[in-house]
């Protein structure tokens, strides 16, 4: 049973990895020998300069979710490439490393830092996250998006991977922009931006006044965004939004998904993603699927 995937020119041995920032410190907390049986690990969006990110309340739980307005806390590419990817190598896991510049100048800094770096399979660019002080974020403007993409596949060593944002009126649009700038594949969704208010002291609860709403709330709009995006790109998808079960995972597959990252479920089971991994291996040979290619996108196969 073949449940490889590829990206670009780069083999994934499952399908399977973790959303960023969602799986800190798998080096040091988790059964190293359980967590490579993963397809990827996607560590911490990586900016160009250190980031003390945003003043608490930066998590606060919400009905079927969790809000989360970090702020891309981060020791800065040197700091990362110095101090925290030599360890993450050493794992064995395959890396996509997520980058987010506040320019493209930056952007392409950022690049050129890892390009000179060891053990990275692939870079995911953060085009969307909403927990910055950005009028309008890259992933929300086609052209910018085109722009960064073509950009940043000019110089770069790695495949590429566009992270949308949810909050815009025709994803499609944006991956078909990314699509043609190059990307070799589309990750999809990011957080929606959202609110939480303390009736108490009639403030909003988060330090940052809003943040990015994640978990099992924003799963059926995730899904019908990858399912929309699916039938206007040839590139492979990695979806994410609420996957909280191997069947969470599998209904975006079968959208046309071909890789799934599980993120806020790390923070009630960390075993999450290997659950799942396993219930994707157990529903093929229940189904009789020999390859994975056969059970990604069938719903639209069908």
């Amino acid at each position: 049973m073949n449940i490889a995937i590829k990206i670009g020119n780069v083999r994934f041995k499952n399908p399977v990895t973790v959303a960023s920032g969602t799986f800190g410190h798998a080096e040091k907390y988790y059964n190293l020998e359980e967590v490579k049986k993963l397809g990827a690990l996607v560590p911490k969006t990586v900016t160009l300069h250190p980031r003390v990110g945003n003043p608490p309340l930066r998590i606060f739980e919400t009905p079927s979710g969790m809000l989360n307005a970090i702020g891309i806390e981060n020791p800065g590419a040197d700091g990362f490439i110095g101090q925290k990817l030599p360890a993450l190598i050493k794992t064995g896991i395959p890396l996509i490393i997520s980058i987010l510049g506040n320019t493209d100048e930056e952007f392409v800094k950022l690049v050129e830092k890892f390009n000179q770096a060891k053990g990275v399979s692939a870079l995911e660019l953060n085009l969307s996250c909403p927990n910055l002080k950005h009028k309008i974020l890259v992933a929300q403007d086609p052209q910018a998006t085109y722009r960064v993409v073509k950009m940043v596949k000019e110089i770069a060593q790695y495949p590429v991977i566009a992270k949308l944002s949810p909050n815009v009126t025709d994803i499609a649009s944006l991956a078909m922009s990314a699509q043609d700038a190059g990307a070799d594949a589309v990750s999809l969704i990011n957080t929606f931006t959202a609110m939480a208010i303390d009736v108490k002291t009639r403030k909003s609860v988060l330090g940052n006044f809003t943040g990015g709403l994640s978990g099992p709330a924003i799963k059926p709009i995730a899904l019908r965004m990858v399912y929309e995006v699916a039938q206007r790109v040839k590139i492979p998808i990695v979806a994410m939004g609420g996957i909280m079960t191997a069947g969470d995972a599998l209904e975006f597959m079968l959208a046309g998904a071909s890789m799934v990252a599980v993120g806020t479920a790390n923070f009630i089971n960390p075993r999450a993603p290997l659950d799942v991994l396993e219930g994707i291996k157990d529903y093929m040979k229940k189904n009789r699927f020999k390859d994975i290619d056969e059970l990604i996108g069938s719903l639209i196969k069908s």
